[in-house]
């Protein structure tokens, strides 16, 4: 299995219905590609508040590489991309995505 982790900046004025209503289009994504096991998103939590600035992610589980490469192709998944993106603060650079393979 592939975990594939994103880590969001978001811009100051980007609202969290605004990234709540991203993570709603992204969680669409697991009807459409049989290869995704699981999504999950939200805003973090924690209680050590060592984010950086990272306060928004998500994570999407696949069953094997051939899965997030399909993923990745998937034109909803290049608009959903193009969202977070646009949100986040200093576009690109303000997102981090890690790979696991577990």
């Amino acid at each position: 299995m592939i975990r594939h982790i994103v880590l969001m900046k978001a811009r100051p004025e980007v609202t969290e219905s605004q990234i709540a209503a991203i993570f709603a289009d992204l969680a669409a994504i697991k009807t459409l590609l049989p290869g995704v096991l699981a999504i999950h998103s939200g805003r973090s939590e924690s209680p050590e508040q060592i984010e950086r600035g990272y306060m928004h992610g998500f994570t999407v589980d696949f069953a094997d590489w051939p899965a997030l490469a399909a993923y990745q192709d998937h034109p909803d998944h290049k608009r959903v991309g193009a969202a977070l993106v646009a949100a986040a603060q200093g576009g690109l650079d303000g997102l981090l995505v890690f790979d696991l393979v577990c």
